[in-house]
């Protein structure tokens, strides 16, 4: 028996603190423009049927979520068929809060990358790769969120493709995750960043929360909890960040 176990690959997650990347999800929370609203409906009270119960409806892509392959390429894995080992990576995240107040339509390049490495340390292969871009503080304003011109166009911070090609080919990351509404720039309505990213059926994240919690140069895993919807293009998500 103690043959075996030093057999197998037993893999441990040391932390100091658990940051919470998720927003609470409710009837108030940025939709982007066109998806369905999110409701919440009381089915059962307390002193009425002995217990409390709501039923509620949410976009799959609505809250801080994950995007699925399918969401962009037909015939792409949908999110139930993700494996539990698929949900758990190590993290970096990378600030550009200055940038972004500067310039709202502002994506991350490669120097920027390059950089954040000489500050601390080389991205290695497997990692997620965040940008805290300061939009996560608009949460709780739909319009300063959203950031719409009088042409209905958002704009926001996010990655850049050149970026993103450097991340994926040079870096080999596991994916990419942003607070904002889209890892794409508000003004790119072509989703070339998403595209790219889910083409290799990497991690997509949005709407993260509590970005400016992650020291920038710890040792963080993700734990990436999802609704496992059948077919689904994506999923509201709970993610957990192990601090060490």
């Amino acid at each position: 028996m103690k043959d075996k176990l030093k057999s197998k690959n037993i893999k441990t997650i040391a932390y100091s603190e658990i940051v919470d990347l998720t927003h609470a999800i409710h009837p108030n929370i940025p939709i982007w423009p066109g998806d369905p609203a999110t409701e919440f409906e009381t089915v059962s009270q307390i002193e009425k049927h002995g217990y409390f119960l709501r039923k509620f409806s949410i976009g799959e892509h609505s809250g801080t979520h994950i995007n699925a392959p399918n969401s962009f390429h037909a015939g792409g894995p949908s999110i139930d068929s993700y494996a539990p080992q698929s949900l758990v990576f190590p993290a970096i995240a990378i600030d550009i809060r200055e940038q972004s107040l500067a310039n709202p339509d502002y994506t991350l390049t490669i120097d920027d990358v390059l950089n954040w490495e000489r500050q601390h340390k080389l991205i290695e292969a497997g990692n997620l790769v965040l940008l805290y871009t300061g939009w996560q503080e608009k949460w709780d304003n739909e319009r300063a969120f959203f950031n719409l011109d009088e042409r209905g166009i958002c704009h926001f911070p996010g990655f850049g493709k050149a970026a993103t090609q450097f991340l994926l080919e040079e870096r080999s990351i596991a994916g990419i995750g942003t607070d904002t509404h889209g890892v794409d720039t508000g003004r790119d309505e072509s989703f070339a960043v998403n595209k790219l990213v889910l083409e290799k059926q990497r991690i997509v994240l949005e709407n993260l929360a509590n970005l400016d919690l992650l020291p920038a140069a710890a040792d963080i895993t993700l734990v990436i909890g999802i609704l496992r919807l059948l077919g689904g293009s994506g999923s509201p998500v709970s993610v957990l960040a192990f601090v060490a």
